[in-house]
């Protein structure tokens, strides 16, 4: 039986026949940037630029930057009016994990800005761990002559990571500096309409674009974590691809909103029901003109019926009351009963009109609509007691009572 150093002596052979392994080409070559000396260090940065004619999806990348931001701006609840719409800052991140934390590091940035009435896209890299004083500096000017800031999701993920590698570093984070995150006026135009609102789905259902070949989200940290150990940056260019493409549909979508709240024209009734909610805590009569346009667009099934309800409850605050009562009447013939509209049609008769005959022929044909829909107990329960008081005060005098 071979001894020990037997053994290492016949690894050792076989280690000298082995040929070298080539040593991995410089990331810069790789994904095609320049190292750029920040004063901090060196950090990868790799460049394109875009024509505002430049389609991403069905909408030109010009389109951003005439959106009206201060209309947005209101519409979407902004803590702070965006600015100039030719300053902005478009940025997304790439990190090592999505916990966030001091332990998260966001090794790639991407950033998007209007320069000559071109689209610079620029992405910072991380070559290791040592790189990101670097990375941190670079980002400090883009920042600092930005009007306002666009991300999707970046008020719960990006924007916080980034003030907590500031901060760590010792660099002053920008906290006056307006921010639009469209993932809030996404989810107000499209829940209910898509089956969620990442913006993969937007890209597809809004923008009318099918990413190839993209890399998931959740297998971004590990390819970092494989280039940090090999130093073999191929398989990043589609981390980088993403990362693109994340910054072009935001400039894209951003386009499309800015459009959206100044012309409705070619908006499909869904989307005009979905602008109504975006405007509702902004600004109401808006609002009431998408709900209103919606319905006369065809709007149908349970997202007419909520824009019906919502519609009727404001002109019931306006006293607004034929309108009101018309709404209501079109919802109680929803193909699925819902007792609302009917228990405001009969208040209305009830305590407005003051047609107690009325309130009581209204209510008696809810009760036969919630038996025949199965109705819940409490619902029949409710309209039996309403109609039970309608009908002891038709009652003639001294007739039936105590």
């Amino acid at each position: 039986m071979p001894s020990l150093d037997d053994l290492r002596r016949v690894v050792r052979r076989i280690e000298t026949r082995r040929p070298p392994r080539p040593a991995a080409p410089p990331v810069q070559e790789v994904l095609g940037g320049e190292l750029h000396d920040t004063g901090a260090g060196q950090v990868l940065v790799v460049r394109r630029e875009f024509p505002l004619s430049h389609r991403h999806g069905r909408y030109a990348l010009g389109a951003a930057f005439e959106a009206p931001l201060d209309l947005l701006s209101a519409a979407a609840r902004a803590a702070a009016p965006v600015g100039e719409a030719r300053g902005l800052l478009f940025l997304d991140t790439e990190t090592t994990g999505l916990a966030g934390g001091t332990g998260t590091y966001a090794f790639l940035v991407g950033a998007g800005w209007l320069e000559d009435e071109r689209l610079v896209l620029a992405q910072y890299f991380m070559r290791d761990f040592d790189d990101e004083p670097a990375l941190l500096t670079a980002l400090v000017p883009l920042f600092e002559r930005a009007s306002g800031v666009v991300t999707f999701n970046g008020a719960g993920f990006d924007l916080p990571l980034l003030e907590t590698r500031f901060v760590l570093a010792r660099h002053r984070w920008p906290h006056d500096l307006p921010h639009l995150d469209l993932l809030r006026p996404s989810r107000r135009v499209w829940t209910g309409h898509f089956p969620d609102c990442r913006l993969g789905t937007l890209e597809r259902e809004v923008l009318g674009l099918e990413r190839e070949d993209d890399v998931p989200g959740a297998l971004i940290p590990a390819l970092y974590f494989d280039f940090l150990r090999s130093r073999r940056a191929a398989p990043l260019r589609r981390v980088f691809d993403h990362n693109r493409d994340d910054i072009l549909s935001l400039v894209s979508l951003l386009g499309w909103f800015g459009r959206a709240l100044v012309v409705q024209d070619d908006l499909e009734a869904d989307e005009l029901a979905g602008l109504g909610r975006l405007w509702e805590p902004a600004d109401l009569d808006r609002a009431l003109a998408c709900y209103r346009a919606a319905l006369a667009a065809g709007l149908a099934g349970p997202a007419a019926q909520r824009v019906r309800l919502r519609l009727a409850r404001w002109e019931k605050r306006a006293a607004r009351w034929d309108a009101a009562c018309a709404l209501w009447e079109a919802a109680s013939r929803h193909e699925a009963f819902d007792p609302l509209p009917w228990e405001e049609l009969a208040k209305f008769h009830e305590h407005r009109r003051r047609d107690l005959a009325a309130a009581r022929a209204i209510v008696e044909e809810a009760l036969d609509l919630a038996a025949a829909a199965g109705a819940p107990e409490r619902t029949r329960d409710a309209f039996a007691y309403r109609l039970g008081r309608l009908e002891r005060r038709l009652a003639p005098p001294g007739c039936g009572r105590a």
